[in-house]
Formats: C-alpha cells, structure tokens, sequence
C-alpha cells in the first residue's frame, strides 16, 4: 500500500522510534573456530606470514593498496590503518593456533541512520574458503544488526571481482546495481558492484548462516548441504 503525505505525495514508512546508533568498537568476537579482534601491531608478523602462504600476489589485485614488499611495509600499514576509527579494522586469528590469517573492517559508518559497510576484505589462504571464513562474517554481521542495531549492512566490490561477487550472493547480500567510473584504483577505471543486507532480511539470513555453521551440516570439515540449499529451504518454509 502506498502511502501518502498531506499533498498526495508518496513518502515513506514511518521508522518508528528511532535514534542514532553507537559507533562500532574495538571489540572481540568469539566463534567456535575463530576469534575477531582489533587489529594491532602486534599482530603484523603473523598476518604476514599468513599472507606470505600464497605463491603470488593475486589476492592484493582488487585491493586499494598494493602488495608490501616485506614486513616492514606491512608493520607501517598496519600502523597507519590503526590510527584510524573509520575504517575499523579486526584481524580474523585460528582459535585452534592462534594463528591471525585474516583482516577484514568495519567502514563508511553512519551511526545516524544504521548504515555500515564491510570492507577492505583480505583473507589469506589459510582463510579463504573455510568454515572460519562465513563464521568471520557471521559473527560481525551479528555484531552489527544484534548488537548494534543498524538497518543496512553493505557490501561494494570491483565489478570485476568475480570471487567477491559470488560471495557476497552467497552470504545473503543482495546485489543492488553497479556504479560506473566510481572510483580510480592503482591508475585504473573501477567500476563498483553494491550489495546490501537490511534489517528485515537479516533473520532469515542469521537462520540461514546458523544453519550452515552447525556440527551437523559438516563431515571432515566439509558441507552437507550448501548456504543456498539452506537458504531456499527456509524461503520456502517461510513461504
């Protein structure tokens, strides 16, 4: 139903009883295979060395920054991000080694209308593709609608990131359009791909996850059913 203001004008839904939501924090974020934190010096080396896995450098092609050379350069950008509270940077650690194998953050934080972004997602290959790599997810997406109570949680990549693309649909996002000449990345043209989760769809996509994340859809560390098969499953209880 549409609805009207006092001219005939379309406007929209009353948000009822909102007001301005905190700031994201410097917080730990305990999963059952690994633990979030805020990124710190202390935690460059084995970052590094995590990173340093891969044989080559694939993994900083569709990053804003360029590859360090050694560990000096990525202790100063470590030093340099920290200094900052937008973006919000966490390290991804192994809660079997304690190993940190991963950095992700919380970005474009709009406290006013509970609208925040992931982004500058770097997960090394002890990262990518794992359970801990949706847990990481999950459990900042709950920070974030449970915690913090915010309406929007974003997702932007380069249209030609086609491993972020996939998964960011895989997650739950939803794909909302793409921004042509957004940006200049390393001297190229990026056009930028928008994802988002809203509110109302966050249960269904927690469900979902939950779901996924649980002993009993894995063997060996591998699925039983996907996050799709879940996800069209619950559409289709809920239908």
């Amino acid at each position: 139903m549409q609805i009207e203001n006092e001219f005939g004008q379309p406007v929209g839904r009353l948000v009822l009883n909102w007001s301005p939501r905190l700031l994201p924090q410097r917080i730990q974020l305990d999963g059952n295979h690994c633990r979030i934190k805020p990124l710190d010096i202390s935690h460059a080396e084995s970052l590094y060395q995590s990173f340093s896995q891969s044989p080559d450098k694939r993994s900083w092609t569709w990053l804003s920054d360029e590859a360090p050379q050694n560990l000096q350069q990525y202790k100063n950008w470590v030093h340099h991000v920290t200094q900052k509270s937008d973006p919000l940077f966490f390290t991804i650690f192994d809660k079997q080694n304690g190993a940190a194998i991963g950095v992700f953050s919380l970005m474009r934080i709009d406290a006013n209308n509970g609208v925040v972004e992931v982004g500058h997602v770097h997960f090394s290959t002890l990262l990518s593709g794992t359970i801990m790599s949706t847990e990481a997810h999950w459990l900042l997406m709950q920070y974030v609608f449970n915690s913090l109570g915010y309406r929007r949680y974003e997702w932007k990549c380069n249209s030609l990131n086609n491993p972020y693309h996939r998964a960011a649909l895989r997650l739950g996002f939803h794909y909302e359009g793409r921004f042509r000449n957004a940006l200049v990345t390393k001297g190229r043209n990026r056009d930028t791909d928008w994802f988002s989760i809203i509110d109302s769809e966050w249960p269904m996509v927690n469900d979902a996850l939950q779901a996924w994340l649980s002993d009993s859809n894995h063997i060996n560390n591998k699925q039983i059913k996907s996050l799709s098969t879940i996800r069209k499953s619950l559409l289709l209880v809920e239908g």
